[in-house]
């Protein structure tokens, strides 16, 4: 995964949501389709703070050589 976040939670409640006797099938198939894009979105951000990393790093020794930091 590809994340900093664990989502064996979500993957939890979305099973449990999918096994729910109290849920229409309507209100089920909302529910899981939430989670997954909760999934997604974790998912995006945790490749987006990687990629920020990588670029810092990369950035860090130009902006040392203008001597715009120490």
């Amino acid at each position: 995964m590809s994340s900093h976040k664990d989502h064996s939670k979500l993957e939890s409640i979305k099973e449990a949501v999918v096994k729910s006797d109290n849920l229409s099938e309507d209100e089920k198939s909302q529910t899981v389709k939430r989670i997954e894009e909760w999934i997604a979105e974790d998912k995006a951000e945790g490749i987006i703070y990687e990629e920020l990393i990588e670029l810092a790093a990369g950035i860090r020794p130009m902006l040392a050589e203008l001597g715009l930091i120490n």
